[in-house]
Protein backbone atom coordinates (compact mmCIF):
# COMPACT_ATOMS: atom_id res chain seq x y z
CA UNK A 1 0.00 0.00 0.00
CA UNK A 2 2.85 2.36 0.83
CA UNK A 3 4.44 1.62 -2.54
CA UNK A 4 1.14 2.41 -4.25
CA UNK A 5 0.81 5.72 -2.38
CA UNK A 6 4.41 6.64 -3.22
CA UNK A 7 3.73 6.02 -6.92
CA UNK A 8 0.52 8.05 -6.72
CA UNK A 9 2.30 10.98 -5.05
CA UNK A 10 5.08 10.81 -7.62
CA UNK A 11 2.56 10.83 -10.46
CA UNK A 12 0.74 13.83 -9.01
CA UNK A 13 4.03 15.63 -8.42
CA UNK A 14 5.04 15.18 -12.05
CA UNK A 15 1.62 16.37 -13.21
CA UNK A 16 1.87 19.50 -11.04
CA UNK A 17 5.37 20.20 -12.31
CA UNK A 18 4.16 19.85 -15.89
CA UNK A 19 1.16 22.15 -15.29
CA UNK A 20 3.25 24.78 -13.49
CA UNK A 21 5.83 24.71 -16.28
CA UNK A 22 3.09 25.18 -18.86
CA UNK A 23 1.58 28.02 -16.84
CA UNK A 24 4.91 29.82 -16.62
CA UNK A 25 5.54 29.33 -20.34
CA UNK A 26 2.13 30.85 -21.17
CA UNK A 27 2.24 33.74 -18.70
CA UNK A 28 5.88 34.77 -19.13
CA UNK A 29 5.36 36.59 -22.49
CA UNK A 30 2.39 38.52 -21.09
CA UNK A 31 4.30 39.48 -17.94
CA UNK A 32 7.26 40.60 -20.05
CA UNK A 33 4.97 42.61 -22.34
CA UNK A 34 3.39 44.36 -19.35
CA UNK A 35 6.76 45.01 -17.74
CA UNK A 36 8.28 46.39 -20.94
CA UNK A 37 5.35 48.78 -21.43
CA UNK A 38 6.45 50.66 -18.28
CA UNK A 39 10.12 50.91 -19.27
CA UNK A 40 12.07 53.64 -20.98
CA UNK A 41 13.39 52.96 -24.47
CA UNK A 42 16.92 52.36 -23.20
CA UNK A 43 15.85 50.06 -20.37
CA UNK A 44 14.33 47.60 -22.84
CA UNK A 45 17.81 46.43 -23.93
CA UNK A 46 19.37 46.29 -20.46
CA UNK A 47 21.32 43.11 -19.74
CA UNK A 48 20.44 41.10 -17.75
CA UNK A 49 16.77 41.69 -18.59
CA UNK A 50 14.74 43.53 -15.95
CA UNK A 51 11.38 42.03 -15.06
CA UNK A 52 10.66 44.97 -12.76
CA UNK A 53 10.95 48.28 -14.65
CA UNK A 54 13.68 50.61 -13.41
CA UNK A 55 12.83 53.42 -13.78
CA UNK A 56 9.05 52.98 -13.85
CA UNK A 57 7.37 55.30 -16.36
CA UNK A 58 3.95 55.93 -17.89
CA UNK A 59 5.32 57.94 -20.80
CA UNK A 60 4.60 55.18 -23.32
CA UNK A 61 0.89 55.21 -22.52
CA UNK A 62 0.79 59.02 -22.52
CA UNK A 63 2.46 59.06 -25.93
CA UNK A 64 -0.04 56.56 -27.33
CA UNK A 65 -3.01 58.76 -26.50
CA UNK A 66 -1.44 62.18 -27.02
CA UNK A 67 0.67 61.77 -30.16
CA UNK A 68 -0.70 58.68 -31.91
CA UNK A 69 -4.41 59.15 -31.05
CA UNK A 70 -4.81 55.57 -29.88
CA UNK A 71 -8.14 56.49 -28.30
CA UNK A 72 -9.68 56.96 -31.76
CA UNK A 73 -8.40 53.55 -32.85
CA UNK A 74 -9.72 52.03 -29.62
CA UNK A 75 -13.18 53.47 -30.30
CA UNK A 76 -13.04 52.19 -33.89
CA UNK A 77 -12.32 48.67 -32.64
CA UNK A 78 -15.01 48.91 -29.98
CA UNK A 79 -17.68 50.11 -32.43
CA UNK A 80 -16.83 47.43 -34.98
CA UNK A 81 -16.50 44.55 -32.49
CA UNK A 82 -19.72 45.35 -30.61
CA UNK A 83 -21.70 45.92 -33.82
CA UNK A 84 -20.43 42.71 -35.44
CA UNK A 85 -21.28 40.77 -32.28
CA UNK A 86 -24.85 42.12 -32.09
CA UNK A 87 -25.59 41.60 -35.79
CA UNK A 88 -23.95 38.18 -35.76
CA UNK A 89 -26.02 36.96 -32.81
CA UNK A 90 -29.25 38.10 -34.45
CA UNK A 91 -28.58 36.89 -38.01
CA UNK A 92 -26.95 33.57 -37.15
CA UNK A 93 -29.48 32.65 -34.46
CA UNK A 94 -32.32 33.44 -36.87
CA UNK A 95 -30.73 31.28 -39.57
CA UNK A 96 -30.03 28.50 -37.07
CA UNK A 97 -33.66 28.56 -35.96
CA UNK A 98 -34.86 28.28 -39.55
CA UNK A 99 -32.57 25.33 -40.33
CA UNK A 100 -33.46 23.57 -37.08
CA UNK A 101 -37.25 23.98 -36.84
CA UNK A 102 -38.61 24.86 -40.29
CA UNK A 103 -39.10 22.32 -43.03
CA UNK A 104 -38.80 23.72 -46.54
CA UNK A 105 -37.68 22.26 -49.89
CA UNK A 106 -33.92 21.84 -50.11
CA UNK A 107 -33.29 22.66 -46.45
CA UNK A 108 -30.81 19.86 -45.82
CA UNK A 109 -29.03 20.42 -49.14
CA UNK A 110 -28.64 24.14 -48.46
CA UNK A 111 -27.31 23.41 -45.00
CA UNK A 112 -24.84 20.86 -46.42
CA UNK A 113 -23.75 23.48 -48.97
CA UNK A 114 -23.15 25.95 -46.15
CA UNK A 115 -21.04 23.42 -44.28
CA UNK A 116 -19.04 22.84 -47.45
CA UNK A 117 -18.27 26.55 -47.57
CA UNK A 118 -16.27 26.13 -44.34
CA UNK A 119 -13.54 24.46 -46.39
CA UNK A 120 -13.09 27.59 -48.53
CA UNK A 121 -10.33 29.81 -47.09
CA UNK A 122 -11.43 33.33 -46.20
CA UNK A 123 -8.64 34.78 -48.33
CA UNK A 124 -10.31 33.38 -51.46
CA UNK A 125 -13.45 35.46 -50.94
CA UNK A 126 -11.71 38.67 -49.90
CA UNK A 127 -11.24 40.05 -53.42
CA UNK A 128 -14.86 39.48 -54.56
CA UNK A 129 -16.20 40.96 -51.30
CA UNK A 130 -13.81 43.91 -51.63
CA UNK A 131 -15.03 44.62 -55.17
CA UNK A 132 -18.66 44.41 -54.03
CA UNK A 133 -18.01 46.86 -51.21
CA UNK A 134 -16.23 49.19 -53.63
CA UNK A 135 -19.24 49.27 -55.96
CA UNK A 136 -21.54 49.89 -53.00
CA UNK A 137 -19.33 52.71 -51.73
CA UNK A 138 -18.67 51.02 -48.38
CA UNK A 139 -14.89 51.15 -48.39
CA UNK A 140 -13.29 53.07 -45.52
CA UNK A 141 -16.50 52.84 -43.49
CA UNK A 142 -17.78 50.96 -40.47
CA UNK A 143 -20.37 49.18 -42.63
CA UNK A 144 -17.59 47.76 -44.79
CA UNK A 145 -16.17 46.03 -41.72
CA UNK A 146 -19.41 45.09 -40.01
CA UNK A 147 -21.67 43.68 -42.75
CA UNK A 148 -19.31 41.04 -44.28
CA UNK A 149 -18.48 39.71 -40.80
CA UNK A 150 -22.04 39.53 -39.50
CA UNK A 151 -22.78 36.05 -40.87
CA UNK A 152 -20.74 32.93 -40.18
CA UNK A 153 -21.24 29.33 -41.25
CA UNK A 154 -19.75 28.09 -37.98
CA UNK A 155 -22.12 30.30 -35.97
CA UNK A 156 -25.15 29.11 -37.97
CA UNK A 157 -24.07 25.51 -37.40
CA UNK A 158 -23.58 26.10 -33.66
CA UNK A 159 -26.99 27.75 -33.28
CA UNK A 160 -28.73 25.13 -35.41
CA UNK A 161 -27.34 22.26 -33.33
CA UNK A 162 -28.43 23.88 -30.08
CA UNK A 163 -31.91 24.91 -31.26
CA UNK A 164 -32.44 21.43 -32.71
CA UNK A 165 -32.50 20.04 -29.15
CA UNK A 166 -35.33 22.40 -28.07
CA UNK A 167 -38.63 20.42 -27.92
CA UNK A 168 -41.05 21.14 -30.75
CA UNK A 169 -43.88 21.03 -28.21
CA UNK A 170 -42.90 24.47 -26.91
CA UNK A 171 -43.13 25.97 -30.40
CA UNK A 172 -46.46 24.29 -31.20
CA UNK A 173 -47.93 25.41 -27.88
CA UNK A 174 -46.90 29.00 -28.60
CA UNK A 175 -48.53 28.84 -32.03
CA UNK A 176 -51.75 27.54 -30.53
CA UNK A 177 -51.70 30.46 -28.11
CA UNK A 178 -51.55 32.85 -31.07
CA UNK A 179 -47.89 33.82 -30.86
CA UNK A 180 -46.39 35.06 -34.13
CA UNK A 181 -43.45 33.29 -35.76
CA UNK A 182 -41.05 36.08 -34.87
CA UNK A 183 -42.55 36.17 -31.37
CA UNK A 184 -41.73 32.48 -30.95
CA UNK A 185 -38.15 33.17 -31.98
CA UNK A 186 -37.84 36.26 -29.77
CA UNK A 187 -39.72 35.13 -26.65
CA UNK A 188 -39.04 31.38 -26.57
CA UNK A 189 -36.03 30.42 -28.67
CA UNK A 190 -33.64 33.23 -27.72
CA UNK A 191 -34.15 32.94 -23.92
CA UNK A 192 -33.46 29.20 -24.13
CA UNK A 193 -30.32 29.85 -26.18
CA UNK A 194 -28.58 32.08 -23.62
CA UNK A 195 -25.62 29.69 -23.02
CA UNK A 196 -24.78 29.24 -26.70
CA UNK A 197 -25.46 32.92 -27.44
CA UNK A 198 -22.98 33.89 -24.71
CA UNK A 199 -20.38 31.52 -26.15
CA UNK A 200 -20.92 32.71 -29.71
CA UNK A 201 -20.94 36.36 -28.63
CA UNK A 202 -17.60 36.03 -26.85
CA UNK A 203 -15.97 34.21 -29.75
CA UNK A 204 -17.32 36.74 -32.23
CA UNK A 205 -16.21 39.73 -30.17
CA UNK A 206 -12.70 38.34 -29.69
CA UNK A 207 -12.37 37.46 -33.38
CA UNK A 208 -13.56 40.88 -34.53
CA UNK A 209 -11.44 42.71 -31.94
CA UNK A 210 -8.27 40.89 -33.02
CA UNK A 211 -8.94 40.97 -36.77
CA UNK A 212 -6.09 42.56 -38.69
CA UNK A 213 -6.21 41.64 -42.37
CA UNK A 214 -9.76 42.70 -43.27
CA UNK A 215 -9.59 46.15 -41.58
CA UNK A 216 -6.23 46.69 -43.26
CA UNK A 217 -7.82 46.05 -46.66
CA UNK A 218 -11.06 48.01 -46.16
CA UNK A 219 -9.85 51.03 -44.21
CA UNK A 220 -7.92 53.60 -46.25
CA UNK A 221 -7.94 56.61 -43.92
CA UNK A 222 -5.57 56.21 -40.96
CA UNK A 223 -8.21 57.67 -38.63
CA UNK A 224 -10.45 54.68 -39.38
CA UNK A 225 -7.84 52.08 -38.42
CA UNK A 226 -8.72 49.57 -35.73
CA UNK A 227 -6.30 48.76 -32.92
CA UNK A 228 -4.46 45.80 -34.56
CA UNK A 229 -3.77 47.87 -37.70
CA UNK A 230 -2.72 50.91 -35.67
CA UNK A 231 -0.47 48.68 -33.57
CA UNK A 232 1.26 47.35 -36.70
CA UNK A 233 1.97 50.94 -37.75
CA UNK A 234 4.04 51.43 -34.59
CA UNK A 235 6.76 49.33 -36.20
CA UNK A 236 9.17 51.86 -37.65
CA UNK A 237 10.87 51.47 -41.00
CA UNK A 238 14.38 51.74 -39.53
CA UNK A 239 13.83 51.43 -35.78
CA UNK A 240 11.06 50.28 -33.46
CA UNK A 241 10.17 51.71 -30.07
CA UNK A 242 9.55 48.40 -28.33
CA UNK A 243 8.36 49.94 -25.08
CA UNK A 244 5.73 51.93 -26.99
CA UNK A 245 4.80 48.85 -29.00
CA UNK A 246 4.34 46.81 -25.82
CA UNK A 247 2.14 49.54 -24.32
CA UNK A 248 -0.07 49.38 -27.39
CA UNK A 249 -0.15 45.58 -27.17
CA UNK A 250 -1.34 45.78 -23.56
CA UNK A 251 -4.22 48.03 -24.60
CA UNK A 252 -5.17 45.61 -27.39
CA UNK A 253 -4.98 42.47 -25.26
CA UNK A 254 -6.45 43.74 -21.99
CA UNK A 255 -10.15 44.02 -23.07
CA UNK A 256 -10.07 40.51 -24.54
CA UNK A 257 -8.64 39.06 -21.34
CA UNK A 258 -11.23 40.87 -19.22
CA UNK A 259 -14.11 39.68 -21.40
CA UNK A 260 -12.83 36.11 -21.33
CA UNK A 261 -12.32 36.03 -17.55
CA UNK A 262 -15.81 37.43 -16.92
CA UNK A 263 -17.56 35.07 -19.34
CA UNK A 264 -15.47 31.90 -19.16
CA UNK A 265 -18.25 30.04 -17.30
CA UNK A 266 -20.67 30.84 -20.10
CA UNK A 267 -18.16 29.59 -22.68
CA UNK A 268 -17.78 26.22 -20.93
CA UNK A 269 -21.53 25.88 -20.39
CA UNK A 270 -22.35 26.86 -23.95
CA UNK A 271 -19.92 24.36 -25.46
CA UNK A 272 -21.03 21.60 -23.07
CA UNK A 273 -24.73 22.07 -23.80
CA UNK A 274 -24.40 22.41 -27.58
CA UNK A 275 -25.39 19.03 -28.95
CA UNK A 276 -24.35 17.40 -32.17
CA UNK A 277 -27.75 16.05 -33.19
CA UNK A 278 -29.34 16.02 -36.59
Amino acid sequence: MNVYKAKEYSRRFLIYIFLITGLVAVLAPFVWMLSTSFKTHGAVFTMPPQWIPKPFTLENYKKLFSEINFLRHFLNSLIVAVSVTIFSLFINSLAGYAFAKYRFPGRDRIFALLLGAVMIPGQVTMIPVFLMLKKLGMLNSYLGLIIPCSASVFAIFLMRQFIYSIPDVLIESARLDGCSEFGIYWKIILPLCKPVLATLGIFTFMSSWNDFLWPLIVMIDEKMYTLPVALANLNGQHATEYALLMAGSVIVVLPVIIVFLIAQKHIIKGIATTGLKG
